[in-house]
C-alpha cells in the first residue's frame, strides 16, 4: 500500500474538524439527554417601570407593552412524549425601586379558583400561576401564587428538603396580587376565554437576607402554570412552565432563567 505524506497538512484545519466534531456529538448528547430546548430563555429580561404599577390583574400599563414575552412550555421529557401546551401562556417580567412584577395572560377554557383563602396550597384548589425566586448562589427561595379568584399565597423555603414543612405556610408577605377572568369561574358547563394575573413582590422582602436585588445581584426565576378543567385529556392537569425545565419538578433551581434588568 502507498504511504501517505502528511507534510502539506494544514494543523488548523485538523483541529477545526476535530473541534466541531467534539461540539456536534456534545449537542447530540444534550438533545438525547433531554436538556433544556434553545426556544426557552436562559436569561429572562425585565423591562423598568417609570411608574408604578397599579396591580388589577389587566396588563394596559405602557411597560407591558414594552415587556418581553415569554412562551409557556411543557417540560423536556413531555415534549418528547408528545406532550405540548394545549392552552397557551404568555409572561412578562417588570420592575421599579420597590416592587418586581409579573404579569400573565394564561388562554383557558375551564377557569377554575376555588381556594377561598389566602396562604393556601392553591394548586390543590384549582388553576394558579406559580412564581419562584432565589438568588443564585444561595438555597432559599420564595414560591408565590395567584390564581384566577385573586387570592395569593408566599412561601419561604430555606431549602429544598424543607419543601412542604409546616413553617413554609407561616411567612407574611406583602406580596399584592390582582387577576382578571374573561369567561366564568367555577362553572364547568361553558367555555371561558382566558385569565390574567398581575403580581408585585416588595423588593425589600427579597433583598431582607443581604442580597442585592438587580443586575448583579445574580437572581433566577421560574414562573410555571398549573391548568385544570373539563378539556385537559388525559392529565390530572397541565403543567408548564417559562423557562422549560427537564423534567416536571418545580425545584430545580438550577434550570430556573437567570434575570437581566433593564436599567434604562
Amino acid at each position: 500500500m502507498k504511504k501517505i505524506k502528511y507534510k502539506n497538512v494544514n494543523l488548523t484545519v485538523i483541529l477545526l474538524l476535530t473541534v466541531c466534531f467534539i461540539g456536534c456529538t456534545g449537542v447530540s448528547a444534550a438533545v438525547k439527554n433531554g436538556e433544556k430546548k434553545s426556544d426557552s430563555p436562559n436569561v429572562m429580561l425585565v423591562a423598568r417601570a417609570q411608574s408604578p404599577i397599579n396591580v388589577d390583574g389587566t396588563l394596559d400599563e405602557p411597560v407591558w407593552k414594552k415587556a418581553r414575552v415569554y412562551k409557556l412550555h411543557r417540560a423536556a421529557n413531555r415534549e418528547r412524549s408528545g406532550k405540548t401546551v394545549a392552552q397557551p401562556g404568555e409572561v412578562r417580567l417588570a420592575c421599579d425601586k420597590d416592587y418586581f412584577y409579573v404579569g400573565v395572560t394564561f388562554y383557558d377554557l375551564d377557569i377554575i379558583g376555588e381556594g377561598k383563602e389566602d396562604q393556601l396550597k392553591h394548586y390543590k384548589f384549582g388553576d394558579i400561576c406559580e412564581l419562584i425566586l432565589t438568588p443564585e448562589n444561595e438555597t432559599w427561595y420564595w414560591e408565590m401564587y395567584a390564581t384566577p379568584a385573586g387570592k395569593k399565597s408566599c412561601f419561604f423555603i430555606p431549602g429544598t428538603a424543607r419543601v412542604g414543612l409546616p413553617s413554609m405556610m407561616e411567612y407574611k408577605s406583602e406580596l399584592k396580587v390582582a387577576s382578571k377572568v374573561n369567561g366564568t369561574i367555577n362553572d364547568w358547563r361553558d367555555k371561558d376565554v382566558s385569565w390574567s394575573a398581575e403580581m408585585a413582590v416588595p423588593v425589600k422582602e427579597l433583598t431582607a437576607h443581604g442580597e442585592k436585588f438587580g443586575n448583579g445581584g445574580g437572581w433566577r426565576i421560574l414562573v410555571a402554570r398549573y391548568n385544570f378543567g373539563r378539556y385537559i385529556d388525559n392529565e390530572s392537569a397541565e403543567l408548564s412552565m417559562t423557562p422549560q425545565l427537564s423534567v416536571e419538578n418545580f425545584h430545580i433551581l438550577s434550570e430556573f432563567a437567570i434575570l437581566k434588568f433593564d436599567d434604562k
